[in-house]
């Protein structure tokens, strides 16, 4: 269409999520049992929209902070503090318009049109779609699977790097995998990047969901003063805000005024009613967060083991995140699968090919929802599944 040949040849590339494709088309079945999102089924809860509320009907609708509203910096030092065991002072956070944004904007401040970024796959496909573009190249390091486990191979992640390479964009837990970097992997991919003099972008959304006990390593707990890491996250999956758009960046105190124009230049600062409810997610959330984890934990459980019953998946209980990322027997295209499982089964699967190199022959299913529902879902899968 001549329209579109006028549009600039990076919109055009622009890929079509391969999870909204499925999404779309089944939409709104009676009886449908959706896994295939990365959110919980609980709305926000009501101390959050309290806030949010209460902050509306005090008029506090104009341009505010760009960085953040002090409270709400304020409030994810406390957080930071409580859950990380850090002192780092309200500068070092800035709030914006979703985790997404986090992403976007991370990249802007990174890279240039023609650098490059590795990142690890499969992945959620929104990183790579963000540096292309943004007019960077995304370079995929695919994790190793075995026996149902993933793991990385560092010689293969230095082999990635290039003169062209500005940084490494590391998601643990991984979504959609579940891999989890322990403490020395985190150490030994730092220890990469001083040695390139990369950038690290750390993706620690899931860093609570962790099933091991406690939170998961984190790249706060091997860096040093200098280090050139930005964290990136969200307030969409600890407080089920994900319609709310509200996420941040950890970046060091002097790249304040680099992040404030880049906000400026984009959404000019995300809404002070939002940010008051985003405050009371931090400040009294805490119970609700272990709530949605002990719910993960039991519907893990129960749709892995009742997965695994089949002796035709091979997956294994994630260490980390949401998602169980399962490969079925005879399964050679995952997203025609996906159209096949909602279609005889009413249940929402993602279809692998959407998380790029490594994930082709996979479904990743979220378990955050009630364990009945994923009980029912399981029992769907396990019977399509030997039908095969």
């Amino acid at each position: 269409m001549p329209i579109l040949n006028s549009l600039s040849p990076r919109a055009l590339a622009a890929p079509e999520s391969g999870i909204v494709e499925v999404v779309n088309y089944a939409r709104g079945r009676e009886g449908l049992l959706p896994l295939w999102v990365g959110e919980g089924d609980l709305p926000t809860p009501d101390f959050i929209n309290r806030a949010a509320m209460a902050s509306l009907n005090a008029g506090e609708t104009f341009y505010t902070w760009q960085r953040g509203i002090p409270e709400l910096r304020q409030a994810l030092a406390d957080y930071y503090g409580r859950h990380f065991g850090t002192s780092l002072p309200m500068e070092h956070f800035y709030v914006v318009g979703s985790g997404m944004q986090a992403i976007q904007l991370s990249v802007q401040a990174i890279t240039s049109p023609g650098d490059e970024m590795v990142y690890l796959t499969p992945a959620w496909p929104n990183i790579a779609a963000a540096l292309e573009i943004a007019g960077a190249r995304s370079v995929g390091v695919p994790l190793q699977f075995d026996n149902g486990k993933w793991s990385l191979d560092f010689e293969r992640l230095e082999a990635a790097i290039t003169p062209k390479t500005k940084g490494l964009f590391i998601n643990t837990p991984s979504n959609p995998t579940g891999w989890t970097a322990t403490r020395q992997d985190l150490a030994d991919i730092l220890a990469l990047a001083r040695k390139h003099d990369l950038w690290i972008m750390a993706d620690e959304i899931y860093a609570l969901y962790y099933y091991a006990g406690g939170r998961a390593p984190s790249f706060l707990d091997v860096k040093e003063a200098g280090d050139k890491i930005l964290f990136v996250n969200s307030f969409s999956k600890n407080w089920s805000m994900t319609g709310w758009r509200v996420g941040w960046i950890v970046a060091p105190a002097e790249l304040g005024q680099v992040i404030e124009n880049l906000v400026q230049y984009s959404t000019s600062g995300v809404a002070q009613f939002m940010q008051r409810g985003a405050v009371a997610a931090l400040n009294e959330g805490d119970d609700f967060v272990r709530s949605n984890i002990a719910k993960a934990t039991r519907s893990r459980d129960i749709l892995c083991e009742a997965l695994i019953a089949t002796n035709r998946v091979q997956t294994l209980k994630p260490d980390g995140a949401l998602y169980s990322f399962l490969k079925i027997d005879g399964v050679t295209d995952s997203r025609r699968a996906a159209i096949d499982i909602v279609d005889k089964t009413g249940v929402g699967l993602a279809p692998g090919t959407a998380f790029g190199e490594g994930g082709e022959l996979f479904m990743r299913a979220c378990f955050l929802r009630d364990p009945a529902k994923v009980a029912d879902a399981a029992e769907r899968l396990s019977r399509y599944i030997l039908s095969l």
